[in-house]
């Protein structure tokens, strides 16, 4: 199963410089007990903005077109054909999670989505993709708290994908 997890703005700002553009330690925490034991995939930059190591007690894939790119305790593969193969093959869930060009790659073939909606407008410079919201079931939204180290208004938000008919 795929699922594309991520935390954007209300203009869907995903991304500064390869970091995130705010400071929500209530979502890292989420991130964090939401794909713990799970595998994670991310591109090299997403990668490399978080330190450039694997998250701990995390299968993280790194996927990139660089075919010479090493890192160490990751999976690198280089096509979208190669992580689905793992995913199948593996039977267990697979965090997409980032960035933009991977969430594009992706989406078609997610399950759920559990999108971070934080009601604030920040600076930055990679967006999530345009989504068409007519194929997707919103099935739980939760918000978060708010306080001094989280100052925002934010959401948790589950989405299934509705099934063709």
């Amino acid at each position: 199963m795929l699922i594309a997890i991520w935390a954007q703005d209300n203009q869907a700002l995903i991304g500064k410089n390869n970091r995130l553009p705010w400071h929500l330690p209530n979502d890292l925490q989420y991130f964090k007990t939401t794909t713990i034991n799970h595998t994670l995939v991310m591109g090299r930059k997403t990668f490399e903005g978080m330190g450039g190591r694997p998250l701990p007690k995390r299968q993280t894939i790194v996927l990139t077109h660089d075919q010479k790119y090493q890192a160490e305790n990751v999976l690198v593969l280089h096509s979208v054909a190669e992580v689905l193969d793992y995913s199948k093959k593996h039977d267990q869930i697979t965090f997409i999670a980032g960035g933009s060009a991977i969430y594009q790659a992706f989406l078609p073939y997610c399950d759920k989505i559990y999108r971070t909606y934080i009601n604030e407008t920040f600076e930055g410079d990679a967006y999530f993709p345009t989504i068409d919201w007519k194929q997707w079931n919103l099935v739980d939204s939760q918000q978060g708290p708010k306080n001094e180290k989280n100052p925002y208004d934010y959401y948790y938000e589950k989405y299934t994908k509705k099934k063709a008919n």
